[in-house]
């Protein structure tokens, strides 16, 4: 008698093999072992703890209090399966789910749809999704790339805004988050999310591709279903004339674009350069410049250690304001967005910004360490910020300075 296979652990090699995952063995790793836990009946017994040991090689002084890397990747893996089942699985027979609030994993038949008005049904071809190559396509082909995440970007927030059904349930509310985002999302100009385009010498220019498109598809999942007025756009067609009307998040490298670079009317302590982050104004202890380290193989895995920019300034004139995600690679990007998206990170972040009065800077940089492994973060650890003094007098020479 031949052998019935199990057709959830089929799906689940299917999944696997999809190009969803196929850049980030963290994340296969981690859907392997939770769906033989879940498929075993283990699943609910797993604890942060047991996970950290087992998928992600924490030594036995691990403390997940301290450390998020299971939190995080758990998050991101959410996010992929959600990714493959708008893509390549749209038409798979088995639905894998990670519920939140715990480890374990659902395995459903999909419905089978019902024909209308008695017709047959026609058969339709399962979407297949474009492979991305993050360090050796041209740089043309990453142009269209970026151009691509933008459109979805447009096509995803306009099915937010327009279906509750559809929508996935946004992430939990936490003070912290809210005392991150709430200039931004209490004010009434249109918020502009910007995707660095073009790239820079160093090879950053894979970031512009998937880098951008990874976070911007996590901003749009974050600020989808919380401010309405919220529009993608190509830095390299942004307008001045936008920028002074509305508020902007920029997501990228901006080394080598000049006219972001200017906008901000405001002496910064931190840039990013191409080899990492220059510290303008070192204060005692403080390097002057924290390198990005370059990418080391091992064992058939990659690893890095980059640095991320995250800049809360003032918009053009002083007018509204302006976000920087900024780094030099697809993980130190991501790591930026992170950071003030996953509630564990933006308490963290909130704790390192508060100052003396209880309440956080207007305008602030925060500097951050970012560990990655398959160019997927797996630590982010802050390193320096700074909050920032705006002078009346240069702002009401340009502005009305509000």
């Amino acid at each position: 008698m031949v052998p019935t296979l199990d057709p959830n652990k089929v799906q689940i090699q299917r999944i696997v093999s999809s190009k969803a995952f196929k850049t980030s063995e963290v994340h296969r790793n981690l859907l392997n072992y939770l769906a033989d836990k879940s498929l075993a009946g283990e699943a609910h017994t797993l604890k942060e703890y047991t996970v950290g040991l087992d998928v992600f090689g924490k030594p036995a002084s691990y403390d997940p209090r301290q450390e998020s890397v299971v939190r995080m990747h758990v998050g991101r893996l959410r996010q992929k399966l959600a990714e493959y089942y708008r893509t390549e699985g749209a038409g798979d027979p088995i639905i894998v789910d990670l519920p939140k609030g715990g480890f374990a994993m659902t395995f459903e038949a999909r419905p089978a749809p019902e024909p209308a008005d008695g017709m047959p049904l026609a058969a339709s071809p399962t979407p297949t999704r474009r492979g991305f190559s993050t360090r050796e396509a041209a740089l043309a082909g990453l142009l269209a790339i970026a151009i691509v995440s933008a459109v979805y970007f447009a096509v995803r927030l306009s099915t937010v805004r327009k279906t509750d059904i559809a929508a996935p349930a946004p992430g939990p509310w936490t003070a912290d988050l809210q005392e991150l985002w709430g200039p931004l999302l209490s004010s009434e100009r249109p918020l502009m999310v910007t995707l660095a385009t073009g790239g820079t010498s160093n090879g950053a220019a894979s970031v512009t591709g998937v880098g951008t498109a990874n976070a911007a598809f996590l901003l749009g999942q974050f600020l989808g279903q919380r401010k309405h007025n919220v529009f993608p756009i190509r830095s390299d067609v942004l307008s001045m004339g936008e920028i002074a009307m509305g508020d902007v998040i920029f997501v990228g490298p901006t080394v080598g674009k000049p006219q972001i670079q200017a906008i901000p009317p405001v002496d910064v302590a931190f840039m990013l350069t191409p080899e990492g982050v220059r510290n303008l104004k070192p204060e005692a202890g403080e390097p002057a410049f924290m390198a990005d380290s370059p990418r080391i193989t091992a064992g058939g895995q990659e690893t890095e250690e980059s640095h991320a920019l995250i800049s809360s300034l003032p918009g053009l004139y002083g007018n509204g304001s302006i976000l920087y995600f900024e780094g030099n690679q697809i993980a130190s990007v991501m790591g930026a967005v992170q950071s003030m998206t996953d509630p564990d990170l933006a308490s963290q972040l909130v704790t390192r910004l508060k100052m003396s009065s209880g309440t956080l800077p207007r305008y602030y940089q925060v500097v951050l360490r970012v560990k990655a492994m398959d160019e997927t973060p797996v630590d982010i650890s802050y390193v320096a910020h700074r909050a920032l003094t705006i002078s009346k007098g240069p702002l009401a020479a340009r502005g009305n300075g509000k």
